[in-house]
């Protein structure tokens, strides 16, 4: 694409070009913004130099031939990534045709290799991810070996697109974002009651579990930060604010500080661990802008948090219990998942054997859960404060998403100097599992509303019934119905618009409501109700009581 770029556009000064978990993109500084008349250009030109199968070289040159050689295609961005390149680093270089690019590799051996590819999108960038650098136009494509998984693929999207969770929750009333508030949601009746649903769940499985759910301070000073390490690590995402006394305070992006408080502030005893403090209160990151991503990427969300203090030799016990909390929870909506395993960073805080120790009790976990060797690992992708558990799960288009976590942490208890009585008498410091499962519950939802195009099941919709009358004479009947509904626990709306029947049913369609209730003359004689199912149509008539009884049973049933 790249090369494309320069037989159209030759004054275009590269900048990278990384490949991607869905294909590629290419960073380019141009005269003036592609237009859509010439992305589609390049991306013909792309295809075309598919079909020249032009060979793919390899060479090296030392460091000054390699200046010289970039220099004099006045590539002022790969100078510089040259001369950033540590004394004696081999330098690479790939050459098709009359194009060369500086690039680590490895390549294909000929263009004529990929069949086919397609440009997606173009957005902003900048050189480096900085803003106050080089503003650049990013292209992003996607490549196949054969043409027909193209085909797939732009099939996929284009069904993706119909899920969008931002398009489905405003019309089906669910939460929509405005520009007074980016990256926080604005949470609808129907939505709220939907994440009201899901808390309820969640709490009822982990109460049964031995979780104790506690809230905490939304805003805390910055020591608290400086001792957890936040401060030094996370500050720029935390939105930080002086109180009147000029004091720095902060809206807290984490729970885990305040679950530590919460564990310091009376005497524990071994006989106490596990003890496992779970919250979902409001937490705030500082997430830039151009981050955001409706409901997937927020500065505001409510975590499912768990904090869960324990032994060292319950290590093993509690983080598959706490696998098994996520196998039930995922099952429930019909999700599979997979394991990962993050490993320490480059910016790690604490002692590297503490490190060390952890990441050998989560492989040796993993080793039992998924076999050994069976899992991916993320080299360097963990907490800087611990080695983590990633949840990874696909939904109904193959899409992976990044949902819960499981993080042991030696370090924060050793800096917050928590300590417990052991059997012995003396003292010891507890390990810390930090987790959460669904992620955060906004998330959630985003991933789930797409996964089910916004047909949510019967148990977790905000309207699983909808009553319509077919003429205002029948309304008196429909009330009833509606109140003999709403005794049973059935959340049930009645639409008294004086519209057509057909209309009415149609509207009750596009909000997928998973049940309608046709009333008119014939029902209201009969002390019956027209089904109508979102799934199988028309039904026909039932009892009034049968009908309750055939939801209810429905809605007890959705774990199975």
């Amino acid at each position: 694409m790249a090369q494309a770029v320069k037989r159209l556009f030759p004054n275009t000064k590269l900048g990278i070009g990384p490949a991607i978990e869905n294909g590629f993109y290419y960073d380019f500084k141009v005269e003036k913004p592609f237009d859509e008349e010439d992305i589609k250009k390049i991306e013909e030109e792309a295809n075309k130099i598919i079909k020249e199968d032009l060979e793919i070289k390899r060479f090296t040159l030392p460091r000054e031939e390699a200046i010289k050689l970039m220099k004099e295609k006045n590539e002022d961005y790969k100078v510089e990534l040259i001369e950033e390149l540590p004394e004696g680093e081999e330098i690479s270089f790939y050459e098709q045709g009359e194009y060369v690019d500086l690039c680590a590799g490895p390549h294909l051996i000929s263009t004529g290799k990929v069949k086919t590819m397609k440009i997606l999108s173009t957005s902003a960038a900048y050189w480096k991810g900085d803003q106050e650098k080089d503003s650049l136009q990013r292209i992003y494509g996607i490549s196949f070996p054969k043409a027909s998984m193209l085909d797939d693929y732009l099939t996929m999207i284009e069904e993706a697109k119909k899920r969008d969770h931002r398009k489905l929750g405003r019309e089906l009333d669910l939460f929509f974002f405005d520009e007074t508030a980016p990256g926080m949601a604005y949470w609808m009746p129907k939505g709220l009651k939907m994440m009201n649903i899901l808390i309820d769940l969640w709490r009822k499985e982990h109460e049964k579990r031995g979780y104790m759910e506690f809230s905490g301070p939304q805003l805390n000073s910055s020591e608290l930060w400086k001792i957890s390490g936040h401060w030094d690590h996370y500050k720029e995402d935390m939105f930080v604010l002086t109180d009147s006394d000029g004091k720095e305070q902060a809206l807290k992006p984490m729970n885990c500080p305040n679950a530590i408080k919460i564990f310091a502030s009376k005497l524990r005893s071994y006989k106490d661990l596990p003890l496992r403090f779970n919250d979902i209160d409001v937490i705030h990151r500082n997430e830039k802008s151009g981050q955001l991503n409706g409901l997937f990427r927020v500065r505001m969300f409510r975590q499912d948090d768990s904090h869960n203090f324990i032994t060292e030799d319950q290590i093993g016990s509690e983080i598959k219990d706490i696998i098994e909390i996520a196998k039930y929870l995922y099952g429930i909506f019909g999700l599979d998942f997979e394991l990962t395993l993050s490993t320490r960073p480059d910016d790690y805080m604490g002692d590297i054997e503490l490190w060390n120790k952890a990441e050998a009790n989560l492989r040796e976990v993993l080793d039992e859960l998924c076999g050994k060797d069976q899992y991916r690992i993320n080299e360097g992708d963990g907490a800087f404060y611990g080695p983590k558990i990633d949840i990874k799960m696909k939904d109904c288009l193959g899409r992976e998403w990044q949902m819960g976590t499981v993080q042991v942490d030696f370090q924060l208890p050793l800096r917050f100097n928590l300590s417990y009585i052991d059997k012995d008498g003396e003292k010891k410091t507890p390990i810390l599992i930090h987790r959460a499962l669904f992620g955060s519950f906004e998330r959630f939802i985003g991933i789930i509303t797409e996964h089910f195009a916004g047909a949510f099941p019967v148990w977790l919709s905000p309207v699983q019934v909808k009553i319509l009358p077919i003429a205002d004479a029948h309304m008196e009947y429909a009330n009833k119905v509606k109140e003999e509904l709403e005794k049973a626990g059935i959340r049930v709306e009645l639409d008294e618009r004086n519209e057509k029947i057909g209309y009415k049913i149609r509207e009750a369609q596009v909000q997928k409501v998973p049940y309608m209730l046709v009333v008119g003359q014939k029902e209201m004689e009969a002390g019956t109700v027209g089904v109508r199912s979102r799934k199988e149509g028309d039904i026909g008539a039932m009892d009034v009581a049968d009908f309750t009884q055939k939801i209810l049973e429905e809605i007890k049933n959705y774990a199975k």
